[in-house]
């Protein structure tokens, strides 16, 4: 059951003074002003805290997590998205304020001796890059590889050294196997 309405007139205007003779409607009492002022405090705390959480982060989860495919799988692409990159390059926080250029790469070890290590990815891409004698550790020619690194001039330095026929692409991430994990 509805209420009648009177009709409205022409000189009625949204947010207008009502006529003589109207009773004004009461304005909201003090308990629904604590209340309305709660709920907007809990939905600023709370974008705060979200906003907060999802911006903290570790240099050491950079390479791992931040860098291609770290934990995205379930974005944009599917389940390979950045997991299924050959080779590319990405830019990660230095962990100080700054920033740095990443490289990754996955590919099949051409070349190997205790100071340098070069992979060859499946679309033909090579790159060499210099290594520490621990990252050559059980490494051997033929092997597939994971390389995460960083680039000064034309020298590639490696920061992680993934090793595994399971790359990405196949269900693991950069850094995230067998090998030395990364340095920064």
């Amino acid at each position: 059951m509805t209420t009648p309405q009177a009709p409205s007139t022409s000189d009625q205007t949204w947010g207008a003074a009502p006529a003589p003779g109207t009773p004004s409607k009461p304005g909201w009492s003090p308990g629904k002003k604590i209340a309305a002022g709660a709920v907007a405090v809990a939905i600023v705390a709370g974008g705060g805290a979200a906003i907060w959480a999802a911006s903290s982060s570790s240099s050491a989860a950079t390479d791992t997590q931040a860098g291609p495919g770290g934990g995205m799988t379930g974005g944009p692409g599917g389940s390979g998205g950045l997991a299924a990159a050959l080779h590319g390059e990405y830019v990660a926080s230095d962990g100080n304020g700054g920033y740095v250029t990443k490289l990754t790469q996955t590919g099949e070890v051409t070349a190997l001796s205790a100071t340098s290590l070069t992979a060859k990815s499946d679309d033909g891409f090579s790159k060499t890059y210099t290594i520490t004698s621990a990252q050559a550790t059980g490494l051997a020619t033929g092997d597939t590889v994971t390389v995460v690194a960083t680039e000064s001039g034309d020298t590639a330095t490696a920061t992680s050294v993934t090793d595994g026929e399971s790359g990405p692409g196949q269900g693991q991430l950069p850094g995230g196997g067998q090998g030395t994990p990364p340095t920064g």
